[in-house]
């Protein structure tokens, strides 16, 4: 997943008195939402189509990060409290809670292909042999997951300074570092090992399955709505707003493509692999230039972007369920329970045994690259619900409560909402076609993983929790929990 920023959904007054303070330029904010988008962990999963991933990271931009950013932008400015709020008050409260579980459960996902990147990344400081191990990567994503339940139980506060560091050391210095490699090595009269004529500049027609690689884009691209809540900090959100989106976008472009780019420069495609690919680049560069000795501190640099980020998600979609469910009564009693730090620690437990069940899918599928590409497609289609339920919203927000307050109101909205929608759909629907680059694997197995994931993790454990709750699951005072709460 890109490196998402961590989500806003707890509802939390606040003062009618006061009008927001305008203390963002926005450069600023397009600075913002730039670090919490851009990641170099989906480049290798585009450097497969080489010239062509320029192609394929530009349409999902404007089908999918555009309108997200608008319509988000507009909401957020007229309704606190992020995805539940605007999905309940446009829609209903059940389809908000399923919102935000949606927004939580991906999660559940996204931490075995996030995990299983950073052990193909740590396999090049130990054994690079080891990035194609499944065993090794299943034991790897175990116990960096459980270790960061400790230290997220602990309440620790630096988690947002990791990763701030973490986008600089972890994705600025090595992003420019294999660009600037990859255009010395080009350079020097070395050929690529993707063309890079015209007649590439579009990936090859071979049926639906050519396109399937496109649909991790949506989720590199989702969490634009995170920053959204910081469009009334701006001056003048009308015209400020857009105008930061579209370099956020710009430059997300440039940190997603030209890292792709560098990397299909030095890899062949059929040599690639999806989890350790960003290091198969770097070796080779290093290797090249007689200074491998930098490989493992390469390693070291993006391992540290990844832990950051997963620390800082640990804690947060957890949290925004919990306060929405002791305020709702969505989740029983148990999963509502706080250890003597203020910490969700039972949610994130719970979390953690269904992570680990799926973290060995690693050691049972055969090809590592098939289980991240897996994980990472059940990840979007969880995820696209929310897109989905929020571009909806919107349409309605704007009928039935066309004078409520807004600081922002997209351009077009309609068009953007419907837009969106398309797209959503689009992607959901394509990531049940196996991508071209696993063809050998069985379609149907594909399907059943791919579907099961999403139907059960985005559609029936929400429904049973709506189901069966009972009033005694909800929390009297939500925003203060007593020490009986407190595990």
């Amino acid at each position: 997943m890109s490196s998402i920023d961590t989500p806003a959904d707890v509802p939390k007054p606040r003062a009618a008195t006061r009008p927001a303070p305008t203390t963002l330029t926005w450069v600023t904010l397009a600075l913002m939402t730039t670090a919490s988008v851009a990641s170099l962990r989906a480049a290798p999963t585009m450097a497969v189509y080489g010239l062509a991933c320029v192609f394929l990271y530009l349409v999902p931009a404007i089908v999918f990060l555009l309108p997200t950013a608008l319509v988000s932008a507009e909401l957020a400015s007229g309704w606190n409290g992020g995805v539940y709020r605007w999905v309940s008050e446009g829609l209903s409260k059940p389809l908000g809670f399923l919102a935000v579980w949606c927004q939580f459960a991906m999660t559940i996902f996204y931490y075995p292909s996030l995990l299983g990147f950073v052990a193909s990344t740590i396999a090049y400081i130990i054994d690079p042999a080891l990035a194609s191990s499944g065993p090794y990567t299943a034991i790897v994503i175990v116990v960096l997951y459980w270790t960061g339940v400790w230290i997220s139980s602990r309440g620790t506060k630096a988690l947002a300074g990791l990763a701030s560091w973490g986008l600089i050391i972890g994705t600025l210095i090595p992003g420019t570092l294999l660009v600037v490699l990859g255009m010395v090595f080009l350079g020097q009269g070395n050929p690529s090992a993707a063309p890079m004529n015209a007649s590439h500049l579009l990936p090859q027609w071979t049926g639906l399955a050519s396109l399937v690689l496109i649909v991790n884009n949506f989720l590199s691209y989702s969490g634009m709505e995170m920053n959204a809540v910081h469009v009334s900090s701006l001056k003048d959100p009308p015209r400020e707003y857009p105008k930061s989106m579209f370099l956020a976008m710009g430059l997300v472009l440039l940190i997603f493509i030209l890292p792709a780019l560098a990397i299909s420069w030095v890899v062949p495609a059929d040599q690639l692999s999806l989890t350790a690919g960003v290091m198969q680049a770097f070796d080779a560069f290093f290797q090249y230039f007689g200074i491998g000795w930098l490989t493992p501190i390469a390693a070291v640099a993006l391992v540290s972007a990844s832990l950051g980020g997963m620390l800082t998600w640990l804690a947060g979609p957890s949290k925004g369920l919990l306060e929405i469910s002791r305020q709702e009564g969505y989740l029983p009693p148990y999963l509502q329970k706080l250890n003597k730090n203020g910490i969700q620690q039972n949610i994130l437990v719970t979390q953690g045994i269904v992570t680990t069940i799926i973290a060995l899918g690693y050691a049972l599928i055969p090809n590592v690259s098939s289980a991240y590409w897996i994980f990472s497609v059940i990840t979007t289609q969880v995820y696209l619900i929310v897109y989905l339920l929020m571009f909806a919203a919107a349409m309605r927000l704007r009928k039935t409560q066309p004078d409520h307050p807004r600081g922002f109101r997209a351009p077009a909205l309609g068009v953007l909402c419907v837009t969106g929608l398309l797209a959503s759909l689009a992607a959901l629907f394509i990531g049940f076609v196996p991508s071209s680059q696993f063809g050998s694997g069985s379609v149907w197995a594909y399907i059943a993983i791919v579907g099961g994931g999403l139907i059960i993790l985005g559609f029936l454990i929400p429904w049973a929790f709506l189901k069966f709750r009972k009033p005694s699951w909800r929390t009297a005072d939500a925003g203060a929990p007593s020490e009986g709460d407190r595990a």
